[in-house]
């Protein structure tokens, strides 16, 4: 096995420089860290940094990882943990993964490196991510923010997203919507995607629909509009779409509008977060609502006070816009969505 001794030699430093790379890296030069961090990478040594921060003296930094700050719904949970953290005395260092699961190991590992007291991390699955398991054995605090892990008992905090997406799809069943389509970034990158698309079915199915198939588009914050039309044409097209996100929605929206369709009065649109924007476009956004200024202070004072025992759910709503209207009376003129709309009354 390699151990420290191998990444010194190899480096040409001492034993001790090199346990000071991982431990103290700022009292190294430059050349001399650099080489040791290259000894280590070829040398695919990996030291236990969770072990040394439970070794070493409280800090007073929290380790804070997210998805993306392009999504205004992350970056109103940073502010919101920034200032809950700075009423306790602590800082925080920020990392994105830009909804990479591979990129997660390095940045935790990165983080622990500063000595951070704790980590609140939104990973892309937590059911399937390789840093949790190996955190909670070494017993490092950590808070998870808007995953909910279906097989193990962390702590986390978050909205019920399947339950949310369901009364999404069954305001739009109201309005008498029988063709609803749920658009998605990669979902895999997303387990609260995933749980979404959960609730979504829940709903079609209990109206006695079957569901659509996801629509999922490259990126999580900017729509293909090719990747939709086809669902918008033929005997039967979508009336109505429910996003992932609300950021997806607006560019879905925009490109809406590019392509001559009409919202809401030929397509419906809905997000998911209820970001600020979305309440001074023409229409305003239609969206689920999370609390994310709540959603950080949350996370923050239970990483501190070292919760444990699950979720924590916080309460959603549904912002009503001009997104979403009626389905169009042209929907209602076969005998089966004669049917679908006598069942949803």
């Amino acid at each position: 096995m390699t151990d420290l001794v191998s990444v010194a030699k190899l480096a040409g430093v001492s034993r001790a420089t090199a346990a000071r790379a991982f431990s103290d890296p700022h009292l190294l030069k430059e050349s001399t860290l650099q080489r040791v961090l290259a000894a280590s990478d070829q040398l695919g040594f990996r030291p236990n940094h969770i072990a040394r921060q439970l070794r070493t003296q409280s800090s007073t930094t929290l380790g804070v990882l997210l998805p993306s700050l392009l999504n205004p719904v992350f970056a109103q949970q940073l502010q919101a943990m920034e200032r809950q953290a700075r009423l306790a005395g602590f800082g925080l260092l920020v990392a994105t993964s830009d909804y990479q699961a591979e990129r997660e190991a390095a940045i935790v590992e990165h983080m622990l490196r500063q000595r951070v007291a704790g980590l609140v991390l939104t990973v892309a699955d937590a059911d399937r991510s390789a840093v949790l398991p190996t955190l909670a054995a070494a017993q490092m605090p950590f808070v998870l923010a808007h995953n909910v892990p279906q097989s193990a008992g962390w702590p986390s905090v978050c909205v019920d997203n399947r339950r949310a997406m369901a009364e999404a799809t069954e305001h739009l069943l109201t309005l008498g919507h029988c063709h609803i389509g749920m658009v998605t970034g990669p979902v895999w990158q997303s387990d609260r995607a995933q749980q979404r698309f959960l609730g979504y079915c829940d709903a079609m199915q209990q109206a006695g629909l079957k569901p659509f198939p996801l629509i999922e588009m490259p990126s999580h914050t900017r729509s293909d509009f090719q990747q939709l039309r086809p669902r918008l044409q033929g005997a039967n097209p979508l009336t109505a779409v429910i996003c992932s996100n609300d950021l997806l929605a607006i560019s879905l929206m925009g490109a809406a509008a590019r392509a001559g369709v009409q919202v809401p009065t030929q397509l419906s649109i809905m997000g998911f977060d209820g970001i600020e924007t979305g309440e001074h476009l023409s229409p305003s956004l239609a969206s689920v609502v999370q609390p994310s200024d709540l959603l950080g202070a949350c996370a923050i004072d239970m990483l501190l006070q070292q919760s444990s025992g699950g979720p924590r759910m916080l309460a959603h709503h549904l912002r009503l816009g001009e997104s979403i209207a009626p389905a169009p009376r042209s929907t209602f003129v076969n005998s089966r969505e004669s049917t679908c709309q006598r069942t949803i009354k």
